[in-house]
């Protein structure tokens, strides 16, 4: 970026209306031009105001996307609370050129809808801000014990009964604390088009994710007939069920029309399967059935033409050859997977799960996990290999209930995320915490509820749902064991 002298006054009007031509394909003129160069990489671009205009040039629609987010972080704050206060002036912006392209390809955040529900309206505006950010890659995370989110022709159970939790837990689940309120609720087919489109028209792919064979209490709460004997109701507890699908051809062509039906739903060439925390206690082959069922629906995929995407697990016993790893046992699995020959998104836990405890303040809601600072975050770096598509941030929703909790935990904490992954290796983070106060006024703008940098405020603590939070030694010790299978 190379700032010139002063700044430029331009009619806010006319930059509206460029954007919104080029979002009907028409060519932007007047104070805001755009047009694409396919020299440039697809999702760079250059911005330069003058006298009398912004030009905008992108290797892709991506790269001018990210342009115009980068247009709208210079216009004044108030322009993104009330986009029509462009069209009462001139806006003065300041008088610059940048030439800019992201890092990796994947700037990933997974969201977990299983856990708490979030509304259609609730995602949108997750994505909305996502987009803001320059983040590219939405992993939502659809089903698991506590929930079952997607309804499957054919198979109406899943959400008439596997959506739906007589009550919640209520902080850590070693307090077994509920607060006897039912909850749920699940996406139409049509909910979930109208997600991947909305994700589209911000350069954003959304890559699904059901949790299979471990993790499916829910669907088997559902269809008993899918489980090992068990016939009891949605999982209420936090935590790993025990009980597990039980691999029967059957169950078998079960994964496999819910994995053609989000094949339809979504054009996303990777698939999650989960394949994370499947205890093995109700097999009588161990984990080696594991592999198996992987393979399985690895061959399935790849018959629809798409590839599996899978937790670190999958590596045990050998992941099946064209799947992307998504290694969050800590930072040693991605060097596993990339020395097997894997793609990776790096996503460690203890370096970027949004849900662990922002600092040691014992008014931080619900503090669980090992602390992880802003700073941290910003401080994370994949390995170094081709095989690494990038990074993603994952927030888990056990003790987000709303989707103001969701940003409370995600924000600021994902703005040095995206920066992380988006710019250059060599970064400054006292250059970032100057900037910072700055991208929060957009923030303020925005409505989002984010965390105060000064800390918690006395509203945002939650005394009925105590924490447990977790030191850093003691986490990458169990991390350790439960990673020595694949060492």
């Amino acid at each position: 970026m190379v700032f010139e002298e002063g700044s430029v006054r331009l009619d806010g009007a006319a930059l509206l209306d460029g954007a919104a031509a080029w979002a009907r394909g028409e060519a932007g003129s007047g104070d805001l031009r755009l047009r694409l160069d396919p020299a440039l990489p697809p999702e760079g671009y250059e911005l330069s105001t003058v006298p009398g205009h912004v030009e905008i040039t992108g290797g892709s629609d991506a790269g001018i996307f990210y342009g115009l987010q980068t247009l709208r972080q210079l216009l004044p704050p108030a322009a993104l609370r009330h986009p029509s206060s462009l069209t009462a002036g001139p806006v003065e912006v300041p008088i610059l050129r940048i030439s800019d392209a992201p890092r990796f390809a994947w700037r990933g955040v997974l969201l977990d809808v299983a856990r708490h529900f979030m509304p259609v309206p609730d995602v949108l505006r997750f994505l909305d801000l996502a987009a803001f950010h320059k983040l590219n890659v939405l992993h939502l995370h659809l089903t698991d014990d506590q929930g079952w989110r997607i309804e499957v022709p054919g198979w109406p159970r899943l959400t008439s009964v596997g959506a739906w939790r007589t009550e919640s837990m209520l902080g850590a689940r070693v307090h077994e604390r509920y607060d006897g309120r039912p909850h749920g609720g699940f996406y139409t087919t049509d909910d979930l088009r109208q997600i991947v489109a909305h994700a589209a028209q911000r350069h954003i792919t959304v890559v699904p994710e059901v949790d299979m064979p471990g993790h499916m209490q829910a669907a088997i709460a559902a269809y008993p007939e899918l489980g090992n004997g068990f016939t009891g109701p949605v999982r209420t507890a936090w935590g790993i069920s025990s009980h597990v699908l039980n691999l029967e051809p059957s169950t078998l062509d079960f994964c496999r029309q819910v994995l053609d039906h989000v094949c339809d739903i979504f054009p996303s060439e990777l698939i999650g399967i989960g394949g994370d925390e499947c205890p093995t206690d109700e097999w009588p082959g161990g984990r080696e059935l594991q592999a198996r069922f992987t393979a399985e629906m690895a061959a399935h995929l790849a018959a629809r033409g798409r590839r599996l995407y899978g937790w670190d697990e999958i590596l045990a016993g050998g992941a099946p050859e064209g799947s992307v790893v998504a290694a969050w046992r800590g930072v040693e699995p991605a060097e596993v997977a990339v020395r097997a020959g894997h793609q990776v998104v790096a996503c460690p836990d203890v370096k970027l799960y949004l849900d662990y405890r922002q600092s040691d303040d014992p008014a931080e809601p619900t503090p669980v996990g090992t602390l992880l600072t802003i700073e941290d975050v910003y401080a994370y770096e994949p390995p170094q290999s081709d095989l690494v598509l990038g990074a993603q941030a994952n927030i888990w929703t056990e003790h987000m209930e709303s989707l103001r909790r969701v940003e409370y935990m995600a924000y600021p904490r994902l703005c040095a995320f995206a920066e992380a992954v988006w710019g250059p290796a060599q970064r400054d983070f006292a250059d970032f915490a100057t900037r910072l106060p700055a991208h929060l006024a957009r923030l303020d703008a925005l409505g989002v509820n984010y965390r105060p940098l000064s800390g918690p405020r006395p509203w945002d603590a939650r005394p009925d749902a105590p924490g447990n939070p977790r030191t850093l030694t003691d986490r990458l010790a169990e991390l350790h064991e439960m990673t020595a299978d694949l060492r």
